[in-house]
């Protein structure tokens, strides 16, 4: 349990079972599981809709779309069959949460699935869980067969005369299916690359069929808010943004870990309160507030509400909650090339301003920083990335623009100097402080 951390402030709803055993589906009966799903099971799927668009409850993989409106896309009349899918491929650099629900309480995330089924009449889900994670694809599919066993699952759910499935999938290490329509390619045994929208998903998705789509964190949230009630799970939160979630505070702080937090909470104070500051006293020089395909924000930009208004009104986006911190001792310049090094890795290739930009990108960083740029480099990388902005099929080729935009545009001084300092006047002998969690 080295890895459970808390702080007072927290309000634990899905984390509430976190280091108690839910995984052993006797125990997570024990502490009210499926009980949600059986409330759901009387309810008009109408009723479902309404309660958890009641809770404000918005995507927490990254966009932030409000989870009840888009459980309403899914046409009711529809002759085909209708599914689930959860996004438990979290790839994101900087996001470790989505781990911590899939290996303490994985039964919330098969319970949140089956109460999504009841909202959009689906007889099946699937769980999706990214390569890398074959630990908790163990854990999973063995949550799964438990819940089967029960009776919880199958052709008479709960003794309802209601059917409904779930299935465990495994992904193959890629970033790209992260994106819900190449995660439907990856589950349909095609190779992980972004469809083209329209259509989307809750019209035509897995199979052709109409399907919806949430992240792990997003579902687990489902059965508290179905169990407990929606006013309550919105009052956590602030207008439009309701209720708590789990950030990930790593980097340079004295207290990295996950912690629940509810939605509007002080960045400054999630730092320095909640993660006991920054290690040695020193400055910080930026902060990555939403994973790292979020643009940056500077030690003068952290005195904001970590909710997805809050953070866009800073410049950035609240994305998967990976807050990355980061101090006066980083090279910016060394950063932005660590994180074009991942993105140019995981680009699928489909699009040529993803394929093309992020090899570019990371070839003139790489030259850069190693003490080969000259002046025109500095406006030639940030207009590469703006280049790429809109012009890919999917948000890839966003994701890594946004945060180089965002370095170039803050930290040009940076990268000024390095014109004089060659190749590093932060890093002269090339030891840079990369922050382990960009390893990825």
């Amino acid at each position: 349990m080295a890895d459970l951390v808390s702080h007072p402030d927290e309000i634990k709803v899905v984390s509430k079972r976190f280091g108690q055993g839910a995984a052993d589906i006797d125990r997570y009966l024990a502490l009210d599981g499926y009980k949600a799903a059986q409330k759901a099971l009387p309810m008009t799927p109408d009723a479902i809709i309404n309660e958890v668009k009641t809770s404000g409850l918005r995507g927490r993989g990254g966009a932030g779309f409000p989870t009840g409106m888009k459980w309403s896309f899914v046409p009711k009349d529809s002759p085909k069959q209708k599914y689930i899918l959860c996004n438990g491929d979290e790839s994101e650099p900087g996001t470790c949460k989505d781990r911590l629900i899939l290996e303490h309480d994985p039964h919330s995330v098969i319970e949140g699935v089956m109460i999504a089924g009841l909202a959009v009449n689906a007889e099946s889900g699937y769980i999706y869980i990214r390569g890398e994670y074959r630990y908790l694809s163990i854990i999973m599919q063995k949550a799964i067969k438990d819940a089967y066993a029960r009776g919880f699952l199958g052709k008479n759910i709960f003794g309802s005369g209601k059917k409904f499935d779930v299935y465990w999938h495994g992904g193959a290490g890629a970033y790209e299916v992260g994106e819900e329509s190449a995660l439907m390619e990856s589950l349909e045994g095609k190779r992980g690359i972004p469809r083209i929208k329209p259509p989307f998903p809750a019209v035509v998705g897995l199979w052709g069929s109409p399907t919806v789509i949430n992240n792990v964190e997003t579902l687990a949230s489902a059965p508290h808010i179905i169990l407990d009630g929606a006013q309550k799970f919105a009052d956590y939160g602030t207008p439009k943004n309701g209720g708590v979630r789990l950030f990930c505070l790593s980097g340079h702080v004295n207290k990295p870990g996950v912690y629940e937090l509810p939605l509007g909470y002080s960045l400054k104070k999630m730092i320095y309160e909640v993660g006991g500051g920054i290690p040695g006293g020193k400055k910080i020089k930026a902060v990555v507030p939403g994973g790292s395909s979020t643009p940056v924000l500077t030690a003068d930009e952290i005195d904001i509400a970590m909710d997805f208004d809050g953070v866009a009104k800073a410049g950035s986006m609240l994305g998967s909650g990976g807050v990355v911190v980061i101090d006066e001792s980083t090279c910016m310049v060394r950063f932005a090339q660590y994180i074009m090094k991942f993105y140019q890795h995981e680009s699928c290739g489909w699009c040529i301003p993803c394929r093309e930009g992020t090899d570019w990108l990371k070839k003139t960083l790489d030259r850069f920083h190693a003490g080969g740029g000259v002046k025109k480099d500095i406006n030639n990388i940030q207009y590469l990335a703006e280049n790429m902005m809109g012009r890919t099929f999917c948000p890839l080729g966003d994701a890594a623009a946004m945060p180089t935009i965002s370095i170039v545009t803050k930290f040009r001084k940076e990268f000024e100097d390095h014109l004089e300092g060659r190749p590093c006047p932060y890093d002269p002998v090339g030891s840079v402080r990369l922050l382990p969690v960009l390893s990825h």
